[in-house]
């Protein structure tokens, strides 16, 4: 049997008169990597917020390993195992890189965020803090304060900040963002080592990076998904074709 981690039914949003989340039901199993595509505007990211819970649906259902969390909040779904990476970096410039994925896992662990020092120096933070750095290939930045990280270096961080989490459900919002063509390839080279050890749903423009991760591929166009399938089912799709990848591939 199909083991599904995340159930969607029916989900809806709109913001005035706009529907960006029209009436969308997907189901992610465990383990896969599943890529959410569509031209801009789609609704992607939308979707992605309402599953962390930053966004409310104004309609439909959202289940996480049998548990209905539509309304919780943020943290509850955090402790729930659900992690995530933005489009755009952040972390706290000034601190190391081990320091800021040492404040994720003071988060996972419930400890007090009031006092950063602490953070800074426990060791029971830094230990697993390197250990998530080594596993995203971070461990001679350790001891780096983040701003004299690369781009491509601050997104790595980012990654093992939320791994760091210990995630059951890691959402990633355009990793590959504002990259170039050497700094993707190492990240494409580190979703491979992390795909089938993490169920991940990410959010990513560059379709070569995207035929080359997911096991399966939905797309979104105005709010509404158009298709899920295989990446192969997804490059053959006409109506794929017509709405986005035609357009895209054009463009490349």
């Amino acid at each position: 049997m199909t083991d599904v981690v995340l159930a969607i039914s029916g989900l809806a949003k709109r913001f005035g008169g706009l529907r960006v989340s029209d009436g969308i039901t997907l189901d992610v199993v465990r383990n896969e990597l599943h890529a959410l595509i569509g031209p801009n505007g789609a609704g992607k990211t939308t979707l992605i917020n309402q599953l962390q819970g930053t966004l409310l649906p104004d309609a439909g259902r959202i289940v996480f390993e049998h548990h209905d969390i539509t309304t919780e909040a943020v943290h509850r779904r955090a402790l729930r195992g659900i992690a995530r990476s933005f489009q755009i970096t952040s972390v706290i410039p000034s601190f190391t890189s081990c320091q800021n994925v040492a404040l994720a896992v003071q988060g996972r662990l419930g400890h007090s965020f009031r006092f950063w020092k602490p953070a800074r120096a426990d060791p029971d933070l830094l230990a697993p803090a390197r250990e998530a750095l080594a596993l995203v290939g971070l461990s001679d930045s350790a001891d780096v304060p983040a701003d004299q990280l690369s781009h491509g270096q601050r997104r790595q961080l980012e990654i093992a900040m939320a791994l760091a989490m210990n995630p059951k459900l890691l959402l990633l919002d355009e990793p590959m963002a504002g990259m170039g063509r050497n700094e993707a390839a190492t990240l494409i080279r580190l979703l491979k080592q992390l795909k089938g050890r993490y169920t991940i749903v990410m959010i990513e423009h560059d379709m070569d990076a995207v035929f080359s991760l997911a096991d399966r591929v939905s797309v979104l166009v105005s709010g509404r998904l158009l298709a899920t399938g295989t990446p192969l089912e997804i490059r053959n799709d006409p109506k794929v074709l017509t709405a986005y990848l035609g357009t895209k591939q054009q463009q490349q």
